[in-house]
């Protein structure tokens, strides 16, 4: 793990070794100004030698002045460092998600990413700051003034020594009980961001039912949760500063008495301690306490961002479960599409399928109607095609070719698919529209704005096609959302077009209209329509009747009529409700 985050410092790897050298430049300078205040005491101060103090005194500020220049430059390196370190795990995060398949976001959750984006990379961001300053400051800062205490005193430096096995021992133990609890407490601020998230997804349905205080207590039930275990975690590490003053306290008076009693018991004998030297000492105490305070803190940070770390990791090293082949296909010859013996599950495994042994084959330029029940796996069937998923068992082709052969870029430049949920960016509609062609010329742009009829309504627009779309496309309605998608879908010209029930917030007359453009304008590009209404897939060459996962009928609007009862039910049923203007 550290190995792997270590690698995203990059080309911020001279601030991250500039800023432990200035420390470790800092340290040297705060374990000889106590040598110097001792000598200051003892030879000048006592003595009442004032050309010794003259002669002192300057090295002494001098000592001090190079310590806090020392130290502002760790700082600045430091918080550099850590500023660079966490852009570029973000940075690698983000490019790696991109490249996730659909299978890779849903085992992570788009609530679990962006956690991870923000608050685990503060917490390793952090650590990293610690890190490279004071993990590196307290351990020198100890040694050093440990071999400066024992020049001193040996003996009564071993007081330090006593103490250590019971400050290491306690924070072994409390970091071991504090770090499962860290690690659970961040997985639950993925399910806090995944009611967040869904309760502003679905604001307008919320307030529409009158549910506000449901998603409250939702919101309230998982943030008491968070709550109790932070207060569980925080409660276990808080046992640190209480272990820390004890081992302080208990050296600081061991010392003092035990100094004092040599100091008076010495008598100014030859290897005596003297009250220079004895303050010199409780300087060095304080700095080795300090720098065992500090090294407690960096611990107690490290515990939290380890597990950070650890989620961090997870997506940095998850590979795509879609791969190129290594010589892969980047031409697609035809829009042409067959299905051989496909199952395909979303986990992969073969006993829990949604589609069960389709087989089917669609000529180029055909198209095609697919309708069948809620849950009957329409959507899962044409997300095959683009190769959002691969299949369990079986193949796809698309162009004569297994989609498995095809690089994934080329065979997605092919294939535009409006999908079930329309997502609109913020942007003029121009901007939107250019996501199927970067390089569409405006012409190109209100060609295929009229075969998708959404012409007519920017037009009515007092900007036209420069008007803003708000985030999520919620300043047009339902209708204009769909026909600016598939407008940018045609934009692409794709050789195969996937329609996933993208008109079914338009009327029945701004669907026929719909149709009898993509017939007339575009009819070498294979055209897949999955629809509810019946007379929006009639007049297909083929269609397609899914029923729980299997094709329950294949063939024109009157072979099923006459042979399909699924078909015949629910045409007969939307005939019943007064044909296509009550739809």
């Amino acid at each position: 793990m550290i190995k792997r985050l270590a690698g995203c410092v990059r080309e911020y790897k001279r601030d991250a070794i500039l800023a432990p050298i200035s420390v470790t430049l800092e340290v040297v300078m705060e374990v000889i100004i106590p040598l110097l205040m001792a000598k200051l005491i003892n030879n000048g101060i006592e003595k009442g030698d004032m050309g010794y103090l003259l002669k002192i005194a300057p090295v002494l500020v001098a000592a001090c002045l190079l310590s806090l220049c020392f130290g502002a430059m760790s700082g600045r390196f430091a918080a550099r460092a850590m500023a660079g370190f966490g852009k570029n795990l973000r940075h690698d995060m983000y490019y790696n998600v991109q490249n996730f398949s659909f299978a890779n976001i849903d085992k992570f959750s788009a609530s679990s990413i962006v956690t991870r984006l923000t608050t685990d990379v503060t917490n390793v961001q952090n650590a990293f700051m610690m890190i490279i300053r004071i993990a590196v400051r307290a351990p020198i800062m100890l040694v050093f003034s440990l071999a400066a205490a024992f020049s001193i005193s040996a003996k009564l430096s071993l007081i330090f020594v006593m103490f250590l096995p019971v400050l290491a021992v306690g924070m072994f133990l409390i970091i071991r009980v504090a770090h499962p609890i860290f690690r659970r407490v961040f997985k639950i601020y993925d399910k806090l961001n995944a009611v967040v998230q869904e309760n502003l997804t679905g604001i307008r349905v919320v307030k529409s039912y009158v549910r506000e205080e449901r998603e409250v207590g939702k919101f309230n039930a998982v943030s008491q949760k968070i709550y109790q275990d932070f207060t569980k975690a925080e409660g276990t590490m808080a046992f640190a500063m209480p272990l820390m003053m004890f081992c302080m306290y208990g050296c600081m008076l061991m010392i003092s008495w035990f100094g004092a009693r040599v100091i008076i018991l010495g008598g100014g004998a030859p290897g005596a301690l003297n009250t220079g030297e004895l303050t010199s000492l409780i300087t060095y105490i304080m700095q080795i306490l300090m720098s065992l305070m500090m090294f407690s803190m960096v611990l107690v940070m490290m515990t939290m961002s380890r597990a950070s770390g650890e989620r961090i990791v997870e997506i940095l090293e998850e590979k795509s479960s879609l791969h190129n082949p290594e010589q892969a296909v980047t031409a697609v010859a035809d829009g042409s599409i067959r299905f051989e013996n496909v199952n395909f599950s979303y986990t992969g495994q073969p006993d829990k399928l949604c589609l069960k042994k389709i087989s089917f084959e669609i000529k180029s330029g055909e198209t095609i109607g697919i309708i069948g029940g809620t849950g009957s796996s329409k959507s899962s069937l044409v997300q095959l095609i683009p190769r959002l998923y691969d299949v369990t068992e079986g193949a796809v082709y698309v162009g004569g070719r297994d989609v498995r052969e095809y690089d994934l870029n080329s065979l997605r430049d092919e294939v535009a698919m409006v999908l079930q949920k329309n997502v609109l960016f913020s942007g003029t509609i121009t901007e939107n529209l250019r996501w199927g062609n970067e390089h569409a010329t405006p012409e190109q742009i209100r060609h295929a704005c009229r075969l998708a009829q959404a012409d007519e309504f920017i037009q009515t627009f007092p900007d036209g096609y420069d008007t803003y779309i708000e985030q999520g496309g919620t300043n047009v309605s339902g209708g204009q959302k769909q026909r600016l998608c598939i407008a940018r879908a045609l934009l692409k010209k794709p050789k195969i077009l996937i329609l996933d029930d993208s008109t079914s917030a338009v009327d029945t007359r701004t669907d026929s209209l719909i149709r009898r453009a993509f017939r007339e304008e575009i009819p070498d590009t294979t055209k897949l329509i999955i629809a509810q209404r019946i007379s929006s897939v009639e007049d297909a060459d083929h269609i397609i009747v899914m029923d729980n996962g299997c094709i329950n009928g294949f063939g024109t609007h009157e072979e099923l009529i006459a042979g399909n009862k699924i078909y015949r039910e629910v045409y007969e049923s939307q005939q019943k409700g007064g044909g296509e203007d009550a739809e």
